[in-house]
């Protein structure tokens, strides 16, 4: 690995390494504590941000590094291409963590930076949160071959990413949106051909009616962070995709995840959100392991 720019640049394998260090980390942080000793990482971030930022340094710390935190919605841009901040960072920084509205600001500062760069969100990926999810699946439900996973609301970054990474570990992941919220085409039809390589499968629907029985239960904010769309058709086109009790009974899920911030009543119900069925602080607890795991891929090459 050189970097980390989306869940699709991963090899089926690379991911379940990952998983399986993150696991490693997680239960003996004291053997990694002086890794990243005289490291330095710049936390790039155009997005207001509470568990990617507050992980990202609390892991970075963890593992004997440094970061420091750089708020770019003002850096890149008019004032300055992502091209110069990549290069200008990679003259001070051992690697880059960026959390974007374009794709294209990730492949342009890996482009310009001879260190590594980490998407830590963008409009089309959130490899990051995967993982974390991927972990946590792994933890509290069981073998992610085994596992039948349902995404229910909007086909965005974090869907996409789950798509790659249930695809690369053979997981059944359906997905269910209002018409006109589907993930990218394009990016279905690749999870779907992987899916067949690893056992698994990936479906979209657009009628709850269509669902099959499943494990968990995942759902994500109506409007991401940037969209411009209208607030009122956006409530009416996914108010029958609440996530609640009904529907979790409806479809014998056991459990509930969510990659937060969260609006109770809308997109689910406080009564699922805060049940013992919720995985949510798990969830945010592997940001940090999982992430911790990519720096540690990232930079083991130069522990060699």
């Amino acid at each position: 690995m050189n970097d980390l720019i989306d869940m699709w640049t991963l090899q089926p394998q690379q991911t379940t390494e990952l998983l399986q260090l993150a696991q490693t980390i997680k239960q003996r942080p004291a053997a990694w504590a002086t890794f990243l000793q005289g490291k330095s990482i710049a936390l790039l971030f155009e997005k207001p941000s509470l568990r990617t930022r507050a992980s990202f340094a609390a892991g970075i710390h963890r593992l004997g590094g440094h970061s420091i935190y750089l708020d770019a919605q003002n850096l890149i841009g008019e004032r300055e291409p992502a091209s110069d901040v990549g290069a200008n960072l990679a003259l001070w920084h051992d690697a880059i963590v960026a959390r974007v509205f374009s794709q294209q600001t990730i492949t342009d500062l890996a482009a310009a930076s001879d260190k590594p760069v980490i998407n830590a969100l963008s409009d089309t990926c959130h490899p990051c949160q995967a993982l974390a999810d991927l972990l946590t699946l792994q933890e509290q439900v069981g073998a992610l071959d085994q596992i039948h996973f349902t995404y229910i609301g909007d086909g965005n970054n974090v869907c996409q990413a789950l798509m790659a990474g249930a695809a690369q570990t053979g997981m059944h992941m359906q997905v269910v949106t209002p018409l006109g919220y589907a993930p990218d085409a394009a990016m279905l039809a690749q999870a779907q051909q992987l899916a067949q390589q690893s056992g698994g499968s990936i479906t979209l629907v657009h009628d709850l009616d269509q669902l099959q029985s499943t494990d968990v239960i995942y759902t994500d904010t109506w409007v991401s962070m940037g969209q411009e769309r209208d607030q009122g058709a956006v409530m009416q086109d996914f108010a029958p995709y609440q996530v609640n009790r009904a529907l979790m009974q409806q479809l014998n899920a056991n459990y509930f995840m969510h990659c937060l911030p969260a609006y109770r009543g809308r997109e689910v119900t406080a009564e699922v959100i805060d049940s013992p069925q919720s995985l949510v602080l798990f969830q945010a607890e592997n940001r940090l392991h999982a992430q911790n795991a990519v720096l540690v891929k990232l930079f083991e090459g130069a522990h060699a």
